[in-house]
């Protein structure tokens, strides 16, 4: 049971980030380092409105959604867009803008452990194993948050758009579509769901300057596991590695020190196997 609700819990966290990752990095073809920076930020903000200004929790977590993902919007086209076509310029200025969102918290909360409380107290037992009700909570949102993520990206004409520019650019672009609008809308989209996970998962963990870096290594894991651009393949992956992290933790004596490094040997072996990952897209640049 504990390794069920703990595959469950993380599992849930890799699927919200990295689908935003895949997200953007399928349309732009952008490596946004920062990525679980915004999920940092997200919840940082949600402990300053709700415990330092005494605002309400929910309330708390809906502004700190909104802040990040306007903070997300203000780097893309001030930093990002005017170097987007050079992809390690982007990914050194993505680095760059992670450390500074860091060391910015570490100005204001210090690098002392803080925590979020939780919105439901208490509770219950199901086979010797303790399951807290702010669990269930947290699981029931990814699971409605990923429901939405699905219905927008099938059912929608913003859908379709984004799904016709993951595939092929160019040939979107003949189509009229507007790619670098798209693209602006797409990271809003992925550093929303960054936030969301910072606002459901915050609660779970506690809060310090370098939260953002573990998670970051594990969705970079999990996104090349899935295949690059894949959402399903983030999605499976994701609870592939999240279970894996936790069959680790509890069965093995040291599994807190190894759960990376096993985690990171299956996206090993699997890209020996399949290079592409397990759901790999070929782009039109590869083509």
């Amino acid at each position: 049971m504990n390794i069920l609700i703990t595959g469950l819990i993380l599992g849930s966290m890799l699927a919200l980030l990295a689908i935003g990752f895949s997200l953007i990095f399928g349309v732009a073809r952008i490596v946004n380092i920062a990525h679980t920076a915004f999920y940092m930020t997200a919840a940082y903000c949600i402990y300053y409105l709700s415990i330092r200004l005494g605002m309400n929790q929910v309330l708390a977590m809906f502004i700190a959604v909104v802040f990040v993902t306007l903070l997300g919007l203000v780097a893309y086209k001030f930093l990002i867009e005017p170097i987007r076509e050079h992809e390690g310029a982007v990914l050194i200025g993505t680095i760059a803008l992670a450390m500074i969102f860091q060391e910015v918290i570490f100005l204001i909360f210090t690098g002392d452990n803080l925590s979020i409380p939780a919105l439901l107290d208490g509770f219950f037992v199901l086979g010797g194993v303790k399951i807290l009700y702010q669990q269930l909570l947290a699981f029931g949102v990814v699971l409605v948050i990923l429901a939405i993520v699905w219905g927008l990206l099938l059912k929608t004409r913003l859908g379709l758009a984004i799904r016709s520019t993951a595939e092929d650019r160019e040939v979107a672009n003949l189509m009229g579509m507007n790619e670098s609008r798209l693209a602006m809308i797409t990271l809003g989209i992925s550093v929303a769901l960054a936030g969301v996970t910072g606002a459901i998962i915050g609660p779970l963990y506690v809060l310090h300057p370098h939260m953002w870096m573990e998670p970051l290594i594990l969705m970079m894991a999990v996104v090349v596991l899935g295949g690059l651009g894949s959402i399903k393949g983030s999605f499976i992956g994701a609870y592939i590695l999240g279970f894996t992290e936790a069959i680790v933790i509890f069965l093995l004596p040291t599994g807190g020190f190894l759960k990376g490094s096993i985690a990171l040997s299956i996206m090993i072996v699997v890209l020996l196997i399949r290079p592409e990952g397990l759901f790999g897209i070929a782009f039109e640049e590869e083509r």
